[in-house]
């Protein structure tokens, strides 16, 4: 990986995480022009002397700087606010999956399905292959379907854990004791890596998560398996 990718996002696979890629670009932008204009200044100021003995007040300038940040900040956000409520919406989900947090593995239960139920463990380094990511390769995989709506259910059996996963655009917590909701639809097939969010004890850092993306029928023949 370059260290130009250490600073991007990754690529998205889901409708939500293109609209948080344009919205970050979209506002980074506008900081940019922001950081521009105050440098400018700045530069401007310490090679000249401003001197005017007559200056009492300046309304107009007051007035300016006054309208313009509000101005920049309702340009940033009405997109915010429509993407907050886009991550909020929930379609009409075609498959159900509840994934429990435990200190420190996931286990997911396909309820819709004559209840298939598994854990998810860290795989040990020593058991890796050539072509598989150290401390974010797992023993069973999430598989799931693309381009299809999928509503995932969150909880956690002990502590507080954090289901993320970043080419979704996926963070939702698991609450011991309640359960969240989140909604995903993935663009086109693949395998995916997250890990928890959210400091949950000494092995925080080992319960990566894996998600395998393939079509409906692959999905059905996967399904027959169990």
């Amino acid at each position: 990986m370059s260290t130009w990718m250490m600073f991007s996002f990754q690529d998205s696979v889901s409708p939500l995480m293109e609209h948080l890629i344009l919205f970050h670009d979209h506002t980074m932008m506008i900081i940019m022009i922001i950081t521009m204009i105050v440098f400018y200044m700045m530069f401007s100021m310490m090679i000249n002397k401003y001197l005017n003995r007559y200056l009492l007040e300046g309304q107009m300038i007051e007035l300016i700087w006054t309208i313009l940040p509000a101005l920049m900040l309702i340009f940033i956000a009405f997109p915010s606010l429509r993407i907050l409520y886009l991550l909020e919406e929930t379609k009409v989900p075609m498959l159900t999956i509840k994934s429990i947090g435990h200190q420190w593995y996931w286990s997911y239960e396909y309820s819709d399905f004559n209840k298939i139920e598994f854990d998810s463990y860290m795989m040990p380094t020593n058991d890796l292959e050539s072509s598989q990511f150290r401390l974010l390769e797992v023993d069973n995989k999430v598989v799931l379907p693309f381009n299809t709506n999928i509503r995932l259910l969150f909880t956690s059996s002990d502590v507080i854990h954090s289901w993320t996963v970043p080419s979704l655009g996926l963070k939702v917590d698991c609450s011991p004791g309640r359960i969240n909701q989140g909604s995903i639809n993935i663009n086109r097939p693949g395998i995916y890596y997250g890990q928890c969010s959210e400091i949950c004890g000494a092995n925080h850092s080992f319960m990566p998560i894996c998600l395998e993306s393939i079509n409906m029928n692959m999905f059905i023949n996967w399904l027959m398996l169990y």
